[in-house]
This record gives structure tokens, sequence and C-alpha cells, in this order.
């Protein structure tokens, strides 16, 4: 079987990519996954709040603070010799790129401009072969327009696009009001791909202290068939990578992403459950399909199934809305 696609204009040996997690922080892990046949890897995340924090804290301690004795002054230590989180992220590709054959993309996780450029910059010389920006906004304020939401992102983008030459993929929420005008405006921008969705963690309240609590849950097959159906609908629409994210679980999960067009299929909570070796079992249980329905490659099947090729293209829209309530 011929697994191999294009994702971000790189060929990758099959559609297949751990998504951005803790997996990647540990190079042990990282070999495990490609050795289990992971195509390319996409770092975990570096934060915006975290990289801020980092700035700020060492410039207060090494040239702000007043010891109050001059003398004492000269022996404090050398900024070199703290690192902050974007030296250990800058590292962390080193040692990847230097152990691993597979593509190695990093992940921004912010909501603003700002740093990111010079950061963006950083990333690319470290070796990152794409970068993939997380942006994750929530809209809290009433006066904010959903134009100007959209604006955030196209802005962060540019501000990127200008500093990089390496592909950049932008991972989107799926709460804009319209997902395809969205995709179109982000090509217009300049992103290479897009990947659909990002799952934000949703915050709980403990009853007993009511106190904000954070609340981890795992997605599930059910959360993959959000990115099938927009997959499905912005083939042959636009031309971008199209990266399916979220609730990808099964080998039938990532042909169903595949058949209404995906390029790749991300996995994150899979490999958190199963491990890394996981990834073998994806990889046998799609040539075991693409067999016994007489598929020689992915890029044959692939999209062969969007909303222009499926027998009944209403079914991604309205119809399958009604008639799942009228069969019910």
């Amino acid at each position: 079987m011929d697994l191999t696609t294009n994702y971000l204009g790189l060929t990758l040996k099959n559609p297949v990519v751990p998504s951005a997690s803790p997996l990647s922080k540990n190079l042990d892990t990282a070999k495990r996954l490609e050795d289990a046949g992971a195509s390319a890897l996409v770092m975990y995340s570096l934060f915006e709040e975290e990289v801020r924090h980092d700035d700020d804290l060492l410039d207060e301690y090494f040239f702000h603070q007043d010891i109050g004795h001059l003398e004492a002054s000269s022996y404090r230590p050398l900024p070199d010799d703290h690192p902050s989180a974007i030296d250990r992220y800058i590292e962390q590709i080193h040692k990847l790129k230097d152990s691993l054959e597979i593509p190695i993309v990093a992940s921004l996780n912010g909501v603003t401009a700002g740093g990111w450029t010079e950061h963006a910059q950083e990333l690319q010389i470290a070796g990152a072969d794409a970068l993939e920006l997380n942006i994750y906004h929530v809209s809290a304020d009433i006066g904010e327009t959903g134009k100007q939401v959209e604006k955030r992102y196209i802005e962060v983008l540019k501000a990127i696009k200008e500093k990089v030459t390496i592909p950049v993929v932008v991972k989107l929420s799926p709460h804009f009001s319209s997902v395809a005008n969205m995709v179109h405006k982000l090509e217009e921008a300049g992103a290479d791909g897009v990947a659909l969705f990002n799952r934000f963690y949703q915050p709980g309240i403990d009853l007993d202290t009511l106190e904000v609590t954070r609340e981890l849950s795992l997605s599930t097959s059910a959360d993959a068939l959000l990115s099938m159906r927009w997959i499905a609908i912005l083939y042959n629409q636009v031309k971008l990578t199209l990266a399916a994210t979220g609730g990808i679980h099964t080998s039938d999960d990532a042909m169903r992403l595949l058949l209404a067009g995906a390029d790749v299929t991300h996995l994150c909570a899979a490999l958190l459950q199963n491990g890394p070796g996981y990834v073998a079992g994806i990889l046998s249980g799609m040539e075991r399909w693409m067999e016994l329905y007489e598929y020689e490659s992915v890029n044959q099947l692939k999209g062969s199934v969007c909303r222009d090729h499926a027998s009944d293209p209403s079914a991604y829209e309205r119809a399958n809305y009604i008639e799942m309530l009228k069969q019910y």
C-alpha cells in the first residue's frame, strides 16, 4: 500500500502524525513514536504566557533587583545560566532533530502577535520543519465582535509569515460564524494549512469550595465527526493542507477523515491512553481496510466522499440533522 501524503508541502510516508502533547517532551518517547510509524511529530506547545513570565522574571532578577551592595551585585549569576522557556524549547528541537528522521513541527500557543514573530524565527533557525499556530482565544469581552476576533487571527498569521519561510499551519476552533470563510481568509493571508479542530478544555465548579476547577476530559471518536464534516465541505474549495485533529482513536476514524479529504490525521488522546506503539496498530488497520476495498494509495481514496463527491451532498449540511431527528 502507498500511504504517502502531502502535509504543508512535505511528503510524509503516511498520514498519521502525533499532535502537540507531552509525549514530545521525552526524547525516548518521541523515538518510540517514530519507530511505531509516525510520519512527523508536532511538538508540545510553547505558551505565550510562559515566555512572558520567564522574560519578566529574568529581567526583574538580573537587571532591576537592588541587592544593596555594589560588590555583592557583581556576584549575581549571568542570564545565560538560567535558560528561559524559549531556550528550553529550542534545545528540545535540537535534540529531536538530532535523534529523529521525521519532520518536526514546532507549536506556538498564544493570542497576540507581539514577540511571537521573533520566537517564530528562532524556531525556524533551530531546525523546525514547520510551525503550528495554536491561537487559543476566548472572546469574553461583550464588546468584541466576530470580525475583530477573526482579525486577531489574521494579524498573528501575517506577522509570522513575514518573518519565516517554513510552512505555517493554523489550528482552529470550530467557534466561528462561518468556518469555511475563515479558512478561506487564512489561506488568502498566507496559511499553508489548517488543523481542524482545536479542542478547548472547559472549566468546572467545585460545589464544596465554589472554586473554578480544571476539568480534563479526553476526546472520544464521536469528536472526530465535527472535523470530518468540515473537511468534507472544504475539500475542493481550498488548496491548503487540511489536517484533522480531535477524536481520532481508531483506524476507522482515520479512514473516515481521509475519505472526507484530510491530508493527515493527528493523534493525541489515543496515544496518551495507549502509548506510542499504538501508532503501528492504526497503520495496520488502515492498510487492512485499503486492501479489503482495493485501494492502492491514500491519494486514490482521499476526498472520495467529500461533499462534492458524496452520493447525497446535503447529508453534510442540514439534511443530516433533519433525518437524524426523524429516525430517532
